[in-house]
């Protein structure tokens, strides 16, 4: 009976394997878009560090009200632009972390399925092995008798 209750599970595995692989799979494309953020981010701060560098270059040669101007004003949307990637990375980590979840929880469903079947298997060899046992000890008693007959 144990036998058939570990082949009754084989479905519940298959279905188990397949979400816990979804699963990763979605933890692998969230990381992707974590990392392209991350990316874009350095990017950004980059490009503000190359520009404050030409404003450090161009102040000391002199420059114009107009070009001051249009230099804070290009410096005020390169801020907002890498705080809204700031926030864009932070709810892709938010993200990654909830996905990582869901796929721990996968995972150990998975895993505590397949040490129910391994009991159910252990528990089926324990009693094929005490059905044999007992029938060896059957026949050793019959030709015990047979002998002393």
């Amino acid at each position: 009976m144990s036998t058939s209750r570990a082949a009754r599970l084989a479905p519940v595995i298959v279905m188990a394997e397949r979400a816990e692989r979804e699963a990763a799979m979605q933890v692998g494309h969230c990381q992707g878009l974590l990392s392209q953020a991350q990316v874009k981010l350095g990017e950004l701060e980059q490009y503000r560090g190359d520009y404050q560098q030409q404003w450090i270059s161009e102040g000391q040669r002199g420059v114009s009200g107009q070009w001051l101007m249009n230099y804070q004003r290009f410096l005020s949307q390169l801020e907002t632009a890498i705080g809204q990637q700031r926030q864009t990375m932070a709810w892709h980590g938010n993200n990654l972390d909830k996905v990582r979840v869901v796929w721990q929880q996968r995972y150990a469903r998975l895993e505590g399925l397949r040490k129910l079947v391994q009991r159910y298997q252990d528990e089926a060899r324990l009693s094929a092995d005490k059905r044999e046992q007992k029938l060896l000890d059957e026949l050793a008693q019959r030709l015990r008798r047979d002998d002393f007959a």
